[in-house]
């Protein structure tokens, strides 16, 4: 083989070896999603499953954070219905100039999750605020769950708050199934399409809310 060829054999060999490594380290960004969002995959220190971030026109960000389950407790209603929750926190922050209104209201359905098939889910929202502080706790910190569980497990959840400019709040929110169907992972996030917040449950999309900017008086 002559010294050109061999040259350029060499040459073609340290391209492809760029190009592989390229695709790799691709691989490892973080993915957009379709509107727009950034989607990081989950920080074990801070449990963290999802976090997305949403540009304004003026370049503000909205920011929303999904946790990992904790608990897999076992709960008993007064009535001696039994279950298996799981609790989540999410938290927003507004990276923006004006203050919004967050709203969110889900109904007291039970949903079904397709990549979970005969199990279905209560969700419950209880009214905390979760802090980041509360991360290492037990439950994340919620206190006195089961008898807000007594009280409001077959009620609407539902709560309203302003987000001022530069400010962030968390909300917990309670997964239950029924004890003897309870098995599986699961997953659960909240994000946005335009102004409509939707929370999503192993895939299981449900529309829950809102978040609507307040002008500037």
């Amino acid at each position: 083989m002559n010294l050109s060829k061999k040259l350029s054999r060499n040459i073609i060999s340290f391209l492809i070896a760029i190009i592989t490594f390229s695709c790799k380290e691709g691989d490892k960004s973080i993915p957009k999603t379709t509107n727009g969002a950034a989607r990081t995959l989950k920080n074990k220190e801070l449990s963290v499953y999802t976090k997305y971030k949403y540009s304004n026109s003026e370049g503000g960000k909205i920011t929303i954070q999904n946790s990992l389950p904790r608990g897999g407790m076992k709960y008993a209603t007064p009535n001696g219905e039994k279950y298996i929750y799981a609790v989540f926190w999410t938290r927003i922050t507004n990276e923006t100039n004006n203050a919004f209104e967050l709203k969110i209201s889900i109904p007291v359905n039970s949903y079904e999750i397709p990549s979970l098939p005969g199990q279905y889910f209560k969700i419950v929202i209880p009214s905390d605020e979760m802090t980041l502080d509360k991360i290492p706790m037990f439950n994340y910190g919620l206190e006195n769950l089961e008898s807000f569980l007594d009280t409001n497990i077959s009620k609407p959840s539902s709560f309203k708050r302003t987000i001022a400019p530069k400010q962030s709040t968390g909300f917990y929110v309670v997964m239950l199934c029924a004890a003897e169907g309870a098995k599986g992972t699961l997953r659960t996030e909240l994000y946005l399409k335009e102004q409509n917040l939707f929370y999503r449950i192993n895939g299981k999309e449900i529309s829950c809310g809102s978040i609507i900017t307040k002008e500037a008086s």
